[in-house]
């Protein structure tokens, strides 16, 4: 049998703690776009708008190359020490693009953030796997899911204000080294998880009952790396250019920018947990898990799509009250889809891989938003374009949730080592 994953005399807490370290996450992955709503910033290095869109894709490539990697290694030796290295050399390195002065290091410390991240998310679905059931799943991940809404969300108007009193560097040095103060927690509260020789060998048989070809013959698996990828695209759009459209498009000061961006990740945090626990509520009184997230799903993609309206709104208030309601409503999709396509319908020997693997179109999500979004400006000159590239990817979303996601085409576990 398995070791009991840490803490897990006190799994709310952890989700909670694990919650924080991704805000933190978020807030060190998206303080770029801060910097890059700031002319001086831009000035700087001399960056036109294709150049923004390429450093601000720089940290998800190196992050979706680990992922698979990260899903390995927690499967293995745990969550406690892996995440605790991690997390330190992104913070510091978070830190130190504040004293970086040319282009080329500026994109190595992104591409360091993008690779130590990238223990992240499969270490927290690793432990939600061993401790929780399928109907709290929903509200575990969206608890969870509030820390990557809420880091963009207080780092955007955070960055702003240290940006406009302070500087660029002041804000890059303060919110990586700050981010260090949520290891003393984590430290004291989390059991040590990493195995022994025996232990070590029993988890490696265990994953291999659902080796990669396994998961890559699963349309479930497919439907999934198909959601993660246009949910991520318009998420990470939002986080890295919502701020620059703001100012160039919409006219905002870059400290309203940051309010307004602080109200549309507010928006899809409140939604994420509202509806993982609804739908939680629902499984728990004996509704089938599959229908209710895959319902949950397709509304959020469908309402996701009001974003267009905002792209066409002639009013600045009504083009902030659909940025606002597009990315909220998008909060449907959030602790469903997570749970869907790695947990609820995948083997628990293969979260962590299958973790990793989803993240790799997480991943690349973010670096093909960031950059096809600073071209098709570029080419345009307008931000309406790059939004109608967030609807149809929407519209792809709700199509693969619908299609994609039935029980009898999950990921199969080789008969001789299911045990």
């Amino acid at each position: 049998m398995e070791t009991k994953q840490p803490g897990a005399e006190r799994p709310w807490f952890i989700v909670v703690l694990l919650a924080l370290g991704l805000m933190i996450s978020f807030i060190d992955r998206t303080s770029l776009s801060s910097a890059l709503a700031d002319q001086g910033f831009v000035r700087e290095f001399g960056l036109s708008s294709v150049e923004r869109g390429w450093l601000n894709s720089a940290f998800f490539w190196s992050y979706g190359l680990v992922q698979m990697p990260m899903g390995w290694l927690v499967d293995r030796y745990g969550v406690k020490w892996p995440y605790t290295i991690c997390f330190t050399v992104w913070c510091c390195a978070a830190a130190a693009t504040g004293l970086v002065g040319t282009l080329g290091a500026l994109i190595f410390m992104r591409l360091l953030i993008g690779v130590a991240e990238g223990i992240v998310v499969p270490a927290t679905y690793r432990y939600l796997a061993n401790n929780f059931a399928e109907s709290q799943k929903g509200t575990a991940l969206g608890i969870f899911s509030i820390g990557g809404k809420m880091g963009p969300a207080l780092g955007a108007p955070i960055g702003a204000w240290i940006i406009v009193n302070h500087s660029w560097q002041a804000m890059f040095i303060s919110t990586g080294l700050v981010g260090l103060l949520w290891l003393w927690p984590w430290l004291r509260k989390v059991r040590n998880d990493f195995p022994t020789q025996a232990e070590l060998a029993e988890r490696v048989q265990r994953a291999a009952s659902v080796p990669l070809r396994n998961l890559l013959a699963s349309p479930v698996v497919w439907g999934g790396l198909l959601n993660n990828f246009c949910y991520a695209y318009f998420n990470f759009y939002c986080m890295t250019w919502m701020p620059a459209y703001l100012v160039e498009q919409r006219g905002l000061s870059l400290e309203k920018s940051g309010l307004y961006t602080f109200f549309s990740f507010v928006g899809i945090a409140v939604v994420a947990a509202l509806a993982g626990w609804a739908a939680d509520r629902l499984i728990a009184r004996g509704r089938d898990a599959v229908i209710v997230r895959k319902s949950f799903i397709v509304a959020g993609f469908i309402g996701a799509t009001t974003v267009l309206l905002g792209a066409y709104a002639e009013s600045l208030p009504m083009a902030l009250f659909w940025n606002v309601v597009s990315l909220s409503l998008l909060g449907l999709v959030t602790a469903n889809n997570l749970a869907l396509c790695k947990l609820t319908l995948i083997p628990k020997q293969a979260v962590g891989l299958n973790t990793g693997l989803q993240q790799v179109a997480t991943s690349l999500a973010g670096g093909v938003s960031a950059s096809l979004s600073g071209w098709l400006l570029h080419t345009s000159g307008s931000y309406a374009l790059p939004m109608q590239a967030i609807f149809i990817f929407l519209l792809v979303g709700a199509a693969s949730t619908i299609i994609l996601f039935r029980r009898k085409w999950a990921p199969k576990v080789l008969a001789a080592t299911q045990a």
